[in-house]
């Protein structure tokens, strides 16, 4: 089948999503060499260096030439998927660079089909990454923070039908336990995602604190719900690249989300690195 016709099939109701994304890790099995992925890592803004601090990268894949895969829409974003040797290690990481966003009009399936394939291709645990607005003044830009919980405040989900979760501990605590070994002031926040493109108002995030989240950005909790559905444990990472309209005493740009994460890439690449090699 081609990547045109899986792309079709992926928007098709009548198709089980778990088959395309089963045809996404054949091919990525085939083209790297590898037969399994241990862990997948999806790399937000500002984590695009991560994957080069991961150990040896044994192949690399236009991730438009993966089945159901688009290349990314997003400044930032990676284009290529990653096969990668973790240092020290006899065990491979999937680094999935290509993340499709609710609001590029893609449909959830698009969203979540990274997950979906890392799950196929053999994964047991998955580290999602953004880069999104603060709402705690104390966490400057450059700030990485452990997601201990979600508000989804986009009006949908990846589950489709009677297909009850429950997402009680949907971010692993054994994993979140890891992550303070390696770095024991990580502090833990409640992420919201909102559906974008546009950032947040001011009243929109007044009322994401209020509802208890610490941090809101646009990617993450869809695919956080897939992958527990997937079978998956799975650990997020939230880079506060600004703080959120209403606090900041700035008007909001891409462009200073960009700059934080550059600012920050050396670091954090260096922390999720360990902590992807200890999981």
């Amino acid at each position: 089948m081609s990547h045109d016709a899986d792309a079709a099939a992926l928007d098709d109701p009548t198709t089980d999503p778990r088959e395309v994304a089963a045809r996404a890790a054949a091919v990525i099995a085939e083209r790297t060499g590898v037969a399994r992925h241990d862990i997948a890592l999806v790399l937000g803004s500002g984590w695009g260096e991560a994957a080069d601090q991961l150990g040896e990268t044994v192949a690399a894949i236009p991730s438009h030439e993966i089945p159901g895969f688009a290349a990314p829409a997003v400044a930032g974003h990676v284009a290529t998927t990653r096969s990668v040797r973790l240092a020290g290690t006899d065990r491979y990481a999937l680094v999935l660079g290509s993340r499709t966003h609710l609001y590029e009009g893609k449909g959830v399936r698009r969203v979540v089909h990274g997950v979906r394939t890392a799950a196929a291709a053999g994964a047991r645990a998955v580290v999602l990454t953004n880069g999104c607005g603060g709402l705690n003044t104390a966490w400057t830009p450059g700030t990485p923070v452990l997601v201990r919980d979600h508000l989804n405040l986009t009006a949908t989900s990846p589950l489709e039908g009677a297909t009850f979760v429950d997402l009680t501990d949907l971010y692993a605590q054994r994993l979140r336990d890891v992550a303070h070994e390696v770095d024991a002031a990580l502090p833990e926040g409640v992420y919201a995602q909102f559906r974008g493109p546009h950032y947040e108002t001011p009243a929109e995030v007044t009322m994401a604190g209020r509802m208890g989240a610490d941090l809101v950005g646009m990617s993450t909790t869809l695919e956080a719900i897939a992958a527990r559905h997937a079978g998956l444990e799975v650990l997020a990472i939230s880079l506060v690249t600004n703080l959120a309209a209403g606090i900041s005493p700035v008007p909001l740009s891409h462009a200073e989300v960009i700059e934080a994460g550059q600012a920050a890439a050396p670091r954090i690449s260096r922390l999720l690195a360990e902590i992807a090699r200890r999981i």
